[in-house]
């Protein structure tokens, strides 16, 4: 109840947006924009803050002053916001603590958003930002072979995506870790566990993420409806992605409160929707979906996932996937967390307990690099 409560204003601004819109009234990535920007932070006497420019993207680098004994670790970090919303900004205390407390360098990527920029500029910008930074580490004076990709959301899936293209140049050095917090990664199954039990918890209900994903990919908003049902989906692909994608792969200790398979009678593909929201299955957009043959390239890899989030089997099954093919997994499991409760890391009395949780485990993550 506490929960839902406090959440209530973003949540209403979020239903009230997408009523408005359907009405032709009204924008909720606006609203969203408006609600997640953030309050200015402090100055920090402690940190060098500076923006600049990895070609042509827009970056914040994060600095400690404080001399270092040997070169730094290099932190690059994706923020969330379904690639239509969001802003450094609004992670600015995360990731001054970041830099603080693990002693490193932190750069984070202010790619432009959707739909203005279309998909799948997200992903180019933000890869482009990594290979800048990964060629020109000495000049922030970071070590080359300890370079993180890191993000939260959909951040979280630019850089799972980036790892993996990342994994298979030969002229960059190695990525050292991946950290993915609360990463949504597939649009097949909408019907896992999680997408179940928490299908009206805040802010992430079940159907804004379908939502969000005909948004960012400039599709009507008609069809979420027919995404939710799997629809656009062919059968195929169905069997095929079942493998790794099934609430079947969850472990049972996350499928204690409601939880039922798809009633297979609602599944029905329609070539007409697979043709508008083929993207989905695309690994750029699902990189759950990628090859065993990628997926044993990957760094070591810290997962973090909420009780509360629909999102939360994506990161469990793909924590199967990494320790199937070999990749050492750090898990965090956050009771009583929900999706997108980092970003009010640092506010006091307006910060949830599970924010300070998070950041806690993610620096001693870091810390131990």
């Amino acid at each position: 109840m506490c929960l839902a409560m406090r959440q209530s204003p973003l949540r209403e601004h979020m239903v009230t947006g997408i009523v408005l819109e359907y009405l032709g009234l009204q924008n909720i990535v606006g609203l969203l924009r408006l609600a997640t920007v953030g309050f200015p932070a402090l100055w920090d006497s402690a940190l060098l803050i500076q923006n600049h420019r990895f070609d042509g993207v827009r970056v914040r680098v994060y600095q400690p002053k404080k001399p270092a004994a040997q070169k730094r670790k290099g932190i690059v970090y994706f923020h969330g916001g379904a690639g239509t919303y969001g802003c450094i900004h609004a992670y600015e205390r995360v990731l001054r603590q970041f830099a603080k407390e693990t002693d490193s360098v932190v750069v984070a990527v202010g790619y432009n958003l959707g739909p203005e920029n279309p998909y799948p500029n997200q992903y180019t910008e933000c890869l482009k930002a990594a290979v800048h930074f990964m060629k020109n580490p000495e000049g922030f004076g970071v070590d080359p072979s300890c370079i993180i990709i890191s993000g939260d959301s959909c951040g979280a899936n630019f850089a799972t995506r980036i790892c993996q293209l990342l994994a298979e140049r030969t002229d960059l050095p190695k990525v050292h870790a991946q950290v993915l917090i609360y990463p949504a990664l597939q649009g097949v199954d909408f019907y896992l566990p999680s997408y179940q039990q928490n299908r009206r918890v805040p802010i992430m209900w079940r159907e804004f993420v379908a939502y969000f994903a005909c948004l960012y990919l400039q599709k009507n908003v008609s069809l979420v409806r027919d995404v939710l049902e799997s629809c656009h989906v062919p059968e195929d692909l169905k069997r095929k992605y079942s493998k790794w994608v099934s609430g079947d792969l969850i472990p049972d200790e996350f499928k204690v409160r409601s939880y039922k398979p798809q009633d297979p009678s609602l599944y029905k593909f329609k070539p007409q929707v697979y043709e508008q929201m083929k993207e989905v299955l695309d690994e750029t957009f699902s990189p759950l979906l990628v090859e065993d043959a990628v997926v044993r390239k990957l760094p070591q890899t810290y997962i973090l996932i909420c009780e509360f989030d629909v999102v939360r089997d994506d990161g469990l099954l793909y924590k199967k996937r990494l320790e199937d093919n070999g990749v050492p997994v750090t898990l965090c499991y956050i009771k009583g967390g929900f999706h997108g409760v980092l970003s009010l890391f640092g506010y006091g009395i307006f910060s949830f307990p599970s924010a300070g949780l998070m950041v806690k485990d993610i620096t001693k993550f870091l810390k131990s690099l």
